[in-house]
C-alpha cells in the first residue's frame, strides 16, 4: 500500500494529537471525491487500559471518531477549507459488524456523497482483514478554527 499521506502530513491538515489522531496514513485520496487511509490499532493506546481489562475491544465511538477525522482529512485539504475544522453533525444508519482489536489494522474508507455551503454528508466503511467492521453515513460542517484567530 503506498503513503499518499503520511502521519505528518496528516498532522499538518487536522488539528488532532496524540492519543486522539485516530489516522495514521492515507492511501488513496481523490479530491473532493473519497478518500482511504489506515489505522493500525496497538494495545498501548489509553482506551484499552480500560475498555475492557483482560478483553481490550477498540470502542465504537472511537471507531467512527477515525472514520469521520479520514473524512475530515479530505475536505481539509480541499484549498477553501485549510486551517478550518470538520465538526459532526449527526452520524446515521451506523451498524458495527465486527470487534476491532489491538493487532487489527483498520482499513478506512470515506465517500463523499453531499457537500453544500459547508455541510456535507459521507458513506464511511472500516474493514479489518477484508471484513466490515463498521459502516455508515456522517454527517458534518467545515466551521472556522478559533484557534487560528
Amino acid at each position: 500500500m503506498e503513503t499518499i499521506l503520511s502521519n505528518i502530513d496528516i498532522q499538518n491538515i487536522l488539528p488532532h494529537r496524540y492519543p486522539f489522531l485516530l489516522v495514521d496514513k492515507i492511501i488513496e485520496f481523490e479530491e473532493g471525491k473519497s478518500i482511504k487511509g489506515i489505522k493500525n490499532v496497538t494495545a498501548n493506546e489509553p482506551q484499552f487500559t480500560g475498555h475492557f481489562p483482560g478483553n481490550p475491544i477498540m470502542p465504537g465511538v472511537l471507531i467512527c471518531e477515525s472514520l469521520a477525522q479520514l473524512g475530515a482529512v479530505m475536505l481539509l485539504s480541499m484549498p477553501e477549507n485549510r486551517g478550518k475544522l470538520g465538526v459532526f453533525t449527526g452520524i446515521n444508519n451506523f451498524k458495527f459488524r465486527r470487534q476491532v482489536v489491538p493487532g487489527d489494522t483498520m482499513v478506512l474508507e470515506a465517500e463523499l456523497i453531499q457537500y453544500r455551503h459547508s455541510m456535507g454528508k459521507a458513506n464511511v466503511k472500516a474493514t479489518v482483514d477484508g471484513q466490515v467492521a463498521a459502516m455508515g453515513e456522517i454527517s458534518f460542517a467545515v466551521v472556522e478554527n478559533a484557534a487560528n484567530k
